[in-house]
């Protein structure tokens, strides 16, 4: 995309979710990150902050360039990237052209904790991120159980015992739901 400065135009690499946003605008902001490099300076444009947070962390994740974090951006809203970290779902970045499992566990290994503790609230289902919980709703996935019912199965055996603790009574508590 090219923008126009005060008559001076530049090209600048953004997402498809900064595109949607700006597409109809005659007039506006966009926050921009400069990479330079020995071959040349890429200029990218972000719509929002948070979308230009993520996107830098993401490029200090080895092995991550930047297009493959404008990849990532189109390819999911930032918020969604974010609760995809912080739960540490390998599965839906793995769904990004260009992510492998290797480079999605690479991601989640770097910027996991750097989610939970920039304060975002991870909502993974209607549960609020605890890992226990989490944990049992992943298992529960991995065993081939729809994820709503197994949400389903999991809020009940919550309801049932709601001082469950160990990851393996939860699971086998809510399995009697299903």
């Amino acid at each position: 995309m090219h923008i126009d400065v005060q008559g001076v135009g530049y090209e600048v690499q953004i997402s498809l979710n900064t595109f949607t946003r700006i597409q109809d605008l005659k007039q506006g902001t966009l926050l921009t990150h400069l990479q330079i490099k020995e071959d040349g300076h890429t200029l990218f444009g972000f719509a929002e902050q948070a979308e230009k947070e993520l996107f830098v962390q993401l490029i200090n994740v080895n092995g991550v360039g930047a297009s493959t974090a404008r990849m990532m951006l189109s390819s999911m809203q930032p918020q969604e990237l974010r609760n995809a970290i912080a739960s540490g779902n390998a599965v839906a970045l793995e769904k990004i052209k260009g992510i492998g499992r290797k480079s999605a566990e690479r991601i989640i290994l770097e910027l996991r904790d750097k989610m939970v503790k920039s304060g975002h609230e991870i909502i993974t289902g209607g549960f609020s991120q605890h890992s226990i919980d989490h944990d049992a709703l992943n298992a529960l996935i991995a065993l081939g159980i729809q994820k709503n019912t197994a949400e389903s199965a999991l809020k009940k055996a919550r309801t049932a015992d709601p001082e469950e603790s160990t990851l393996e009574s939860l699971i086998k508590k809510s399995l009697q739901f299903i």
